[in-house]
């Protein structure tokens, strides 16, 4: 059933976004037994955990997320386990909730859809509507970079571009009427999809202490925070990672907001998320924090990421910047165990990564 995250109304399984009372919706599911006996270990893919993400097996996209690898390092007597969701067929992490979404949109005949996005969730959202014959709208920041412009022209996606920042992209999305609009900021099946983020890092890395999430919206950390919570439930971790809430200069929702803008994190440049209270319960309840990274700390933290052999995009480098100003402060204990999940691939907007990085230049 959907249960409303304010007044606690219920509601059957359909798709929707929100209460009567305007109010985001999430799933809510019960499960006895144990977490082995709900894998589909014939697949080695999101597949694999079907049983926990609910829905049709018919519905489901020709499309499907793999499972991505974990690359650890030992960094300052810190294990960092890096995962490589940029290695997703979009290229970001978004693929998980788009493929339970798009599954959830054909069980209940919806042909037509509307998304506002910084990027990654409009090329996810494109790529999988195109293979399922969907009309998709996507609204847009103008300054969304042109790399991820290109790609949304390439997969037959309608753009509509917004001459302002991403919460009037936003609002520009949910008053148009060409079709349903499908927010993966309120989408509860969204959030479905992300939790098995946290499944599959546990079958390949098992337990940590800490997980550092980049943090807009907060679709990333209220979904792994859901799958790692179930995981505990199932008797298989002894207590959820600590979460690390990471949030870019001048668009801080859990931080007093800074004056100046880090315009290399647009992915996270969400100062107003409608599930605000959700991600701020979830961080006191893991026993966790919110950070601030500067646009200075990110370009440093995004060079070393590339010297190191990973090719992501700059909102990705935000988690490694606040994982290096906590190690300056001795905030991790020795030996530590550290989730850093590197959201975005660099590929998308390669003219700005090389302008920037073999230029030096802010953009």
């Amino acid at each position: 059933m959907l249960r409303c995250t304010s007044c606690g109304n219920t509601y059957p399984e359909k798709f929707m976004l929100r209460c009567k009372c305007g109010a985001p919706l999430n799933l809510i599911r019960h499960y006895s037994g144990k977490f082995k006996d709900f894998l589909r270990t014939q697949f080695l893919d999101i597949r694999r955990y079907l049983p926990l993400l609910g829905g049709d097996l018919q519905f489901y996209p020709q499309i499907v997320p793999p499972l991505t690898p974990v690359v650890e390092k030992k960094i300052h007597n810190i294990i960092t386990l890096f995962k490589l969701e940029y290695l997703m067929p979009s290229g970001s992490f978004k693929d998980r909730g788009t493929y339970i979404t798009i599954a959830k949109l054909k069980e209940d005949k919806i042909k037509e859809v509307v998304l506002d996005s910084s990027g990654n969730a409009a090329i996810s959202l494109a790529l999988y509507g195109l293979s399922e014959g969907m009309k998709v709208h996507i609204f847009i920041p103008k300054h969304t970079s042109k790399g991820k412009k290109r790609i949304l022209k390439i997969l037959k996606a309608i753009v509509h571009e917004v001459d302002g920042d991403r919460m009037e992209t936003h609002i520009k999305a949910e008053e148009f009427k060409g079709g349903v609009y499908v927010s993966h900021w309120y989408n509860p099946y969204f959030l479905e999809g992300i939790k098995s983020f946290a499944y599959e890092f546990f079958e390949e890395a098992g337990e940590i202490d800490y997980a550092i999430i980049p943090t807009g919206s907060g679709t990333m950390l209220l979904g792994a925070y859901k799958g790692f919570e179930e995981l505990y439930k199932f008797g298989e971790i002894k207590t959820t990672p600590r979460l690390i809430a990471v949030q870019a200069e001048g668009y801080e929702s859990l931080l007093p907001m800074g004056k100046r803008k880090n315009r290399l994190a647009e992915g996270i440049a969400i100062p107003y998320p409608p599930r605000k209270e959700e991600i701020i319960e979830a961080i006191e309840k893991s026993g966790g924090m919110a950070i601030s990274v500067s646009e200075e700390e990110t370009m440093n933290a995004w060079k070393k990421l590339i010297s190191m052999g990973f090719l992501v995009e700059s909102t990705s480098a935000t988690v490694f910047a606040a994982f290096e100003k906590l190690i300056s402060k001795d905030y991790f204990e020795k030996g530590s165990r550290i989730l850093i999940p590197l959201t975005g691939s660099g590929l998308k907007n390669l003219g700005e990564m090389m302008e920037i990085i073999m230029g030096g230049k802010t953009i």
